[in-house]
This record gives structure tokens, C-alpha cells and sequence, in this order.
């Protein structure tokens, strides 16, 4: 018999629907759906007061997910990742796979499947799929392998791995963390990485000889949309249309198109002042820069004839500049123009490069009649196409705020680059053997991080999410109110009677399969927190031990394979590789059925359910 939940519980339950619908959407941030919901959660129960077995749900309980430990090592976590990218302490790692990359291609792609993944299962994988874009887009611009074949599966490589201990994902931190807060007993670092590692296995090899065969090849989109800008020469002459006409006239002819730099005079190149009351004259060079394109319209509009240098621009002479290179570069998470626009940021100024376009989501986002390219507010994962010298581009390489993906040459590593990985190691180490919570390491390696010049504080502060943050407090308090509630013993009872006749083993995999779902289409992180106490319910109501549906939830929750949006890393790999939404559920959606019904066997298997 199912005890029917109470006002408060019918209210948290459809605030979770609500929730989840939020998080999904595009159009309302993240960070504002999160705080939307804390704000409701505090007013509902202020305004209508609970009183459960544990006494009364103040809307103070909500709140306390901003102090939860999970968050803490979270957080730290994010900031050491930061520190790791920052001193380039990963970078020998790349550029060993780079060397092995001409002699053995096959060997060495399945070793950064390896890689990736083992890396992922310590430190955050934005960071090392940060690393690896550069080297892998490089490589299919030597071997001529398109670099779609390779991005997306060491990509789903990085994901696979963080599933191997409690650090590996904020997932992973964060369901321990609940299901601990519940009287569950806590997982060591380790202590379900042999089913991890056992499904990651199949599920590596799938990357490694399926997948590229389902990848179509997909065209560098700088090799067919490349907006170069060149500087030039109008030259007016006696029957130019703009000869003694005011600067101003001449501007209006072209529709106010026309961006004069400056412009020189006689023989000894005296530079003028561009001022709208200039009278140009026969002779007068006026600097411009734009696409060729535009140059040769405009060569017509004023009846002017236009030179490259000393050369007028014909067939036989193109335009050229050799000083100028263009590239591709994608903002990554944690970097200050993600939020920002271009203009605020004076994106010009700062880097010495000048933005062509902006390509987010495999479309170009500036396109004629939309709004100014300087306007558009940026996110993590757009990609620009820029130009400029090739000294202000190799200068881009090492800022760390972007990532260049079409670098020929590595990034330096900094001195602090040992410092740093010890210090990684620290956290790894006196988490694994129980002298430390891991919010506790990760909270001291980041002070030593700091300490020891491996990362500044502005680093650091950028290194951390507003919208993570805000959706795991959210979460949490969700969470709580459903357990305090009710809610979620009512849903896990609802989910047994649906399931009534079915083995322990199938209700098992249901759960894990409804997870895998669930991730692919809101929040991992909001999916596990929620979905942690009514697993632990199930698992009470059948008589059965409650590890392996709490593992269900932690291996469901980070199955986000299957669309682009479900995880940060995914959309970075979207736009590197100019993937498309079915290129994901192509090769992702496989990968997500091959591991639910690897996992669905050995979970049960290793729990003794069989």
C-alpha cells in the first residue's frame, strides 16, 4: 500500500518537474533557473511551515548547501584543475603523444582513449580535454585524418574515466556526499572503481575501433569560411568620383561602409587626420581594411583603384599579407570572457587580434542583420575565428583564458609545473588513504597552490562556476526537502509498485537506464542529487544493499553521451570538431545502451544480487 504524500511533498515534487524543465531549457540561465528555485523552496516553507519527524524545515535548511562539504571539495577541486592548466603540468604528457602520433597512429589513439581517461578519474576532464584539442586537430592537420574522427571519442574517453573514484566527477562528489548525509557509509576513493573500470574498458574499445566509423567526416570550417581581413590602398585619381570631394561625401556613397584608417599625401606620405571635412585629392591614398570582397566593391563605389603595397590588385597580383595569420580559438570554462562581450572585455586591445566571426552551436552567430559581433554575449565552448600577427596569436597560446586549436607550436611549461602536480598528488593521496576528507585536501592543496605562486588569486576566482555552484545548492536543497517530505520515499515507493514483479536486478538496471536518461537532457548534477534518495529507497523497500543502486545513480548520472548540451565538455568537443546534435546521438546514444547493459550485470553481479 502507497502512503499518498502530504501538501508539502506534492508541492517539492512538482517543483522538482519545474525544476528539471529549467535546467533544460536555453532560454533562462542555468545559474538563474538554480536560484530561482532556492528562492522559492525558502519562501514556500516560510509561508507554509513543516514540521517532519526531525522537527521543523526552516527555509534556513535550504541555505546550508552553500556551506556542504560536497561543494567545498568541488570547488577546490575546480581551483587545482585551474592551477594544473595554468602551469602547463600536463603538458609533457601531450606533447609525448604528439611525437608518437606520425609513427603509430592507431597505438597512439587508443593510448590517449587511455590517457584521457585515467587523468580524468583525478583531475576534472575540462582541463584535459583542453589539452588534448590543440594536440589532436593539430594531428589531423598532419595526417590528413579529419579531426571529427578523433575529438568526439577522446572527448566520451574523459567522461568514461571520471566514473572511477569519488574525485573523478562533482557527480560522483556529491552523491557520495548525500547518500552519506542519509546514513549511508561512505565510499572510499576507490571503492567502485572495478566496475568503472571493467565497463570503461568495453566502452574505450568502442571508441577506439566503432565509433570513428560512424563519425562522418566533417570539413575544418576554416577552410571554407575564412573572412580574411587585408589592409589596402584606395588610390584616387583624376576621374575618380571621390576626387575633390569631402571625405564625408565620399563615406556616403558607399552607404557609410567605408573604414578609413588614415590617409597619405604626395610624394613624402604625409599622414591626414580623417576628418569628415577633408577634400580628397588626385593621388591621395586612402588605408582601408576589410575582405576582399568588400575591397573591390568598394574600389567601385568611389571609382578608385586599389593597390596592395606598391602593386594594383589584379589577377596577377592578390591581395597578400604575410605578416598576418588567422586561427581558430574556443573559449574555455573559467575564462573571463565567458559571460562578457567583446566590447566590455576590449578584446582587441588586450590580445592584438581582431575577431572575423563567432561559431557556436555549428552556426555562425554573426550573421548579416543580426546583432554586432562586439555584442554578443559570449559563452564557454563559442569559437572565434580571429586574425592577426603571428607574434599577438603565439602570445594567445599561452594565456590560458583561450585555446588556440589550430596551434602549430606547444605551449611553454611553467617552472611551477612540478609544484603543482606534487601538490595534485597530495590531494590524491591523503584522500585515497583516509588521512584527509577530500574537502579538506582539496581545500589545503588549493591554499598551497596559492602559497607556492602556482595560481593567483584572479585565477582562481575564475576557475570557479556560478551556475555549478547555484545548481549543486539548488540540488541540495531539493534533495533535502524531498527526504524531509516525504517526497522521495513516496516516489521510491511509486517506482517498486511500477515495477512489482519484476527481479531486484531489473528494477536495478531500470533505475540505472532512467539516470542515463535523465542526464542526457537536464543537469547531471541536479539528476544525481535527486535521484540519490529515492535510489536509496528503492534499495530499502526491496531488502536489497543500497551500494549498487546508489552506483546506479553516480554511473547513470555521468552516462552524458548522448547530446551535446548534457555535459560542458561536450559542447567544447561540438564546436571544435564542427559536429552536428546527430553526430552526438550517433555515437553516443550506442555508448550509452553498451554501458547500461554492461554496468546492469555487474553491478549486480559484484553486489551479490544474483
Amino acid at each position: 500500500m502507497i502512503a499518498e504524500p502530504g501538501f508539502h511533498a506534492i508541492v517539492v515534487m512538482a517543483l522538482v518537474v519545474i525544476a528539471l524543465i529549467l535546467f533544460a531549457s536555453e532560454r533562462i540561465p542555468l545559474a538563474s533557473s538554480s536560484l530561482l528555485i532556492l528562492a522559492f523552496l525558502a519562501v514556500f516553507f516560510e509561508m507554509f511551515p513543516y514540521v517532519g519527524d526531525s522537527g521543523p524545515l526552516r527555509a534556513t535548511r535550504f541555505f546550508s548547501g552553500f556551506g556542504h562539504q560536497a561543494l567545498v571539495a568541488v570547488c577546490a577541486l575546480m581551483i587545482a584543475g585551474r592551477a594544473l592548466v595554468r602551469t602547463g603540468a600536463l603538458e609533457q604528457i601531450g606533447r609525448q603523444l604528439a611525437r608518437r602520433w606520425a609513427k603509430y597512429p592507431v597505438s597512439t589513439f587508443l593510448a590517449t582513449l587511455i590517457i584521457g581517461a585515467l587523468l580524468s578519474a583525478f583531475v576534472n576532464n575540462t582541463p584535459i580535454v583542453i589539452l588534448l584539442l590543440p594536440i589532436l586537430i593539430s594531428v589531423s592537420l598532419k595526417t590528413t585524418t579529419p579531426a571529427s574522427k578523433l575529438l568526439m571519442p577522446v572527448g566520451f574517453a574523459t567522461s568514461i574515466g571520471g566514473m572511477a573514484t569519488t574525485i573523478g566527477t562533482s557527480t560522483n562528489l556529491l552523491v557520495v556526499a548525500v547518500a552519506a548525509d542519509l546514513g549511508i557509509r561512505e565510499f572510499g576513493m576507490f571503492d567502485f572503481a572495478l566496475p568503472a573500470v571493467m565497463a570503461g574498458s568495453i566502452g574505450l574499445l568502442y571508441l577506439w575501433l566503432v565509433a570513428p566509423r560512424l563519425i562522418p567526416p566533417r570539413e575544418a570550417r576554416l577552410l571554407t569560411t575564412s573572412p580574411r581581413l587585408f589592409t589596402a590602398q584606395l588610390r584616387i585619381h583624376d576621374d575618380s568620383i571621390a576626387n575633390r570631394k569631402s571625405l564625408s561625401e565620399v563615406i556616403a556613397l558607399t552607404g557609410g561602409e567605408l573604414d578609413v584608417k588614415q590617409i597619405l599625401r604626395g610624394s613624402e606620405n604625409t599622414r591626414l587626420l580623417a576628418l569628415p571635412d577633408l577634400i580628397l585629392r588626385s593621388g591621395d591614398r586612402i588605408q582601408v581594411k576589410s575582405t576582399p570582397e568588400h575591397l573591390k566593391e568598394l574600389e567601385t563605389l568611389i571609382g578608385a583603384r586599389l593597390f596592395s603595397g606598391d602593386e594594383p590588385v589584379d589577377e596577377d597580383h592578390p591581395l597578400r599579407d604575410p605578416t598576418q595569420q588567422i586561427a581558430e580559438v574556443v573559449v574555455v570554462p573559467g575564462s573571463p570572457l565567458d559571460g562578457m562581450t567583446l566590447s566590455r572585455v576590449r578584446f582587441t586591445d588586450r590580445y592584438q587580434v581582431m575577431v572575423l566571426a563567432l561559431y557556436r552551436s555549428n552556426k555562425w552567430a554573426n550573421q548579416p542583420g543580426t546583432e554586432k559581433i562586439g555584442d554578443i554575449r559570449i559563452q564557454a565552448g563559442d569559437v572565434f575565428l580571429i586574425q592577426g600577427a603571428v607574434r599577438s596569436i603565439k602570445r594567445l597560446q599561452s594565456s590560458r583564458n583561450l585555446l588556440v586549436l589550430d596551434a602549430k607550436s606547444s605551449l611553454p611549461i611553467s617552472s611551477k609545473a612540478p609544484i603543482a602536480l606534487l601538490i595534485m598528488l597530495f590531494i590524491i593521496v591523503t584522500t585515497a588513504f583516509g588521512f584527509l576528507p577530500i574537502a579538506v585536501s582539496a581545500l589545503c592543496g588549493v591554499i598551497l597552490m596559492l602559497f607556492t605562486g602556482c595560481l593567483k588569486w584572479y585565477d582562481a576566482t575564475r576557475a570557479l562556476s556560478a551556475p555549478v555552484i547555484l545548481i549543486i545548492v539548488s540540488s541540495l536543497a531539493l534533495g533535502a526537502a524531498m527526504v524531509e517530505t516525504g517526497g522521495a520515499d513516496f516516489l521510491a515507493q511509486v517506482y517498486v509498485a511500477s515495477t512489482e514483479g519484476l527481479s531486484p536486478v531489473l528494477i536495478l538496471s531500470g533505475l540505472l537506464l532512467m539516470m542515463a536518461i535523465l542526464t542526457n537532457v537536464v543537469s547531471n548534477n541536479a539528476a544525481a542529487v535527486i535521484g540519490t534518495p529515492i535510489a536509496i529507497g528503492i534499495a530499502q523497500q526491496l531488502g536489497q544493499p543500497v551500494e549498487p543502486f546508489v552506483l546506479a545513480v553516480i554511473f547513470g548520472a555521468n552516462m552524458s553521451f548522448a547530446t551535446p548540451m548534457a555535459y560542458q565538455t561536450n559542447m567544447l568537443v561540438m564546436n571544435a570538431g564542427n559536429y552536428t546534435f546527430g553526430d552526438f546521438v550517433r555515437v553516443g546514444l550506442p555508448l550509452v545502451l553498451l554501458m547500461w547493459i554492461v554496468l546492469s550485470f555487474l553491478l549486480p553481479w559484484l553486489y551479490g544480487m544474483f
